[in-house]
């Protein structure tokens, strides 16, 4: 009797947030995957059913494909400038910086995370600036030339990497700290009796024993770096101020198909062919850190 009433209580505590995520989590999903098998337009009362036939028009898409090019290039370059860089400063206020001051670090790298989007692509919009930009202005110092960085499409994409990084470094920091305060020091002290350097320490103890951290900040960043939006949509404007002309990414491409446009169905094959993606890198992952994991 005693089970049944906790069990009953557990059930009744868990319906309202579970019933709320698949609201708002599970069928907008499902949606998405039926919405892509029809032609639906807005403003259109016929939305027949054409199966696969918008996947068909997405391959063959040349927005779409830069889109995808664009976004896959910007999401493994936030990659990997965030989680070696993280990592870095993570153990430099855990073991260099010294206890006294790791909540001022912390926190001094943990605000850009929770400041806005817009007010802070701006910001970086004027550091990236051809002719009022500091970042000219300091490299004017030592004779080098100004670079127009945001009319051209290449430099564009590094500030968008740029930005997205300096924006997700603080969390993944916070994360590997948490990760490397919870590493037992017994292994540590082990390692400096058999003569163990710290590089070595760090190298053979910490980044080991960190693989399950790794893995979440490297999936989380990679998530939130396949759904960018804001950095190209006021970072990369041309010239005449259209957002996003010269960085085209895939939630852009998607919201001028459904807005713009008014294909939605298209819209929502494009959300699945990003699902898609996603869920295979995660997948892959996961794979590549429990293989690493099996070789040791």
């Amino acid at each position: 009797m005693k089970r049944r009433k906790q069990l009953s209580f557990v059930i009744s505590a868990l319906a309202v947030p579970l019933t709320l995520f698949v609201l708002v989590r599970v069928v907008p999903i499902f949606e998405t995957l039926r919405l892509s098998l029809f032609k639906w337009d807005i403003i259109s009362r016929n939305k027949p059913f054409i199966g696969l036939a918008n996947f068909q028009e997405l391959a063959g898409d040349p927005l779409f494909l830069e889109a995808l090019r664009n976004t896959t290039i910007i999401a493994f370059g936030v990659l990997a400038l965030t989680i070696p860089l993280a990592l870095g400063l993570a153990a430099l206020i855990q073991y260099r910086f010294g206890s006294a001051l790791a909540g001022f670090y912390e926190t001094s790298l943990f605000i850009p995370h929770i400041v806005s989007l817009v007010p802070a692509a701006m910001a970086w919009k004027w550091v990236f600036d051809a002719q009022l930009g500091p970042l000219n202005a300091f490299l004017g110092l030592f004779g080098m030339p100004a670079q127009a960085w945001l009319f051209d499409p290449v430099w564009s994409i590094v500030c968008i990497i740029v930005l997205c990084s300096w924006q997700a470094l603080g969390y993944a920091v916070l994360i590997f700290l948490i990760g490397l305060r919870n590493i037992p020091v017994s292994l540590y002290e082990a390692a400096r009796l058999d003569g163990a350097t710290a590089w070595e320490c760090f190298r053979h103890i910490s980044v080991p024993q960190l693989r399950p951290v790794t893995l979440y900040v490297s999936v989380v960043t990679m998530i939130a770096a396949f759904n960018i939006y804001g950095q190209a949509f006021v970072l990369a404007s041309d010239s005449q101020g259209a957002p996003g002309k010269l960085v085209r990414v895939l939630v852009l491409d998607m919201l001028e198909n459904s807005f713009r446009n008014y294909r939605v169905g298209y819209a929502a094959a494009e959300a699945v062919v990003l699902l898609a993606i996603v869920l295979l890198l995660t997948a892959g992952q996961f794979v590549f850190f429990r293989d690493k994991a099996a070789r040791r």
